[in-house]
């Protein structure tokens, strides 16, 4: 059976394709206006997925970018007082040899004596570094002072800073141990060469001019300074890791910006000439259409 197609069927096609294709160039020209293929989530629920996806991915790893920087400020810190300490360290077995000559009167062992206590105050002074507002040496405790004097605590090698570890998280499964704690660095209370034992004890011997014990400290000194120095190569060691982990980092944000792009951004150079096509087509459309429907009931009634 032949089906009539009528003038109100062909206005009806003819009307719904022309909203088609003017519907097709309003969605290419607000991607062009707006740089973005995906700008509601029916353009592409497929893409719209991964989209939010990248984004979180990146916001995390944005995350873990300033976690590193943070990670590598407190190192690079830790490493310069270290350094510090080891100088004080330099300088005292200097006096300390010096001051084991039997030569020596004891004017010159009170000289010595002035000096090896302002190193010791320097030593203190290195121990309770800070870095915004963070003391390094004193484990998760980093909110207070490590080595200061009180009524129940008379010495400094007395203290045994807090070894907790001050981690970051620099990944999805890193936690990145970045302190050294003063027990590890300076010398636990029960350390025989306890760096403030050690210059207590240099003090003592020089007050009463006794050659032998000064010199007997010298050994003291070495193995702390020994110890300083592994700790020193143990911040360099974290320090190369965690500039690997930015490098890491810094490759997988730019992955994640390429992809996130490829999912959102548009290509306006192809939308334009796709645009332009549409408009070409859009406008042959409407002509033929105005033929097409030209005829009317007043064409057949003359």
């Amino acid at each position: 059976m032949p089906i009539r197609v009528t003038s109100g069927m062909t206005s009806m096609q003819l009307l719904s394709n022309l909203n088609r294709n003017n519907n097709n160039m309003g969605k290419m020209e607000n991607q062009i206006s707006t740089g973005r293929k995906l700008n509601k989530p029916s353009d592409d629920p497929v893409g719209v997925t991964y989209a939010l996806r990248y984004r979180a991915e990146l916001a995390s790893n944005e995350q873990y970018k300033t976690n590193s920087d943070a990670a590598v400020s407190w190192l690079d810190f830790t490493d310069t007082t270290m350094q510090q300490a080891s100088d004080v360290m330099k300088r005292l077995k200097e006096l300390t040899v010096q001051a084991s000559s039997e030569t020596l009167p004891q004017s010159g062992l009170d000289s010595i004596k002035l000096e090896v206590d302002q190193l010791k105050e320097q030593m203190m002074n290195i121990g309770n570094s800070q870095l915004r507002g963070k003391y390094v040496f004193n484990g998760q405790n980093y909110d207070q002072m490590p080595y200061q004097l009180s009524a129940t605590v008379t010495s400094y090698d007395q203290i045994n800073p807090d070894q907790a570890a001050v981690s970051y998280a620099v990944g999805d499964q890193d936690a990145f141990r970045v302190n050294t704690s003063g027990s590890d660095f300076f010398g636990k209370s029960t350390d025989a060469d306890n760096v403030f034992k050690v210059m207590d004890a240099i003090s003592s011997a020089l007050s009463s001019g006794n050659s032998t014990a000064i010199s007997s400290q010298l050994s003291g000194i070495e193995s702390r300074f020994t110890k300083m120095q592994t700790s020193l190569s143990e911040v360099g060691a974290r320090t190369n890791r965690v500039e690997l982990i930015q490098s890491r980092l810094e490759e997988r944000n730019l992955n994640l910006t390429t992809l996130q792009a490829k999912t959102e951004d548009a290509d306006v150079a192809s939308l334009m000439i796709q645009a332009t096509s549409a408009q070409t087509i859009y406008e042959a459309a409407l002509k033929s259409s105005a033929k097409i429907m030209q005829p009317s009931l007043m064409d057949f009634m003359s």
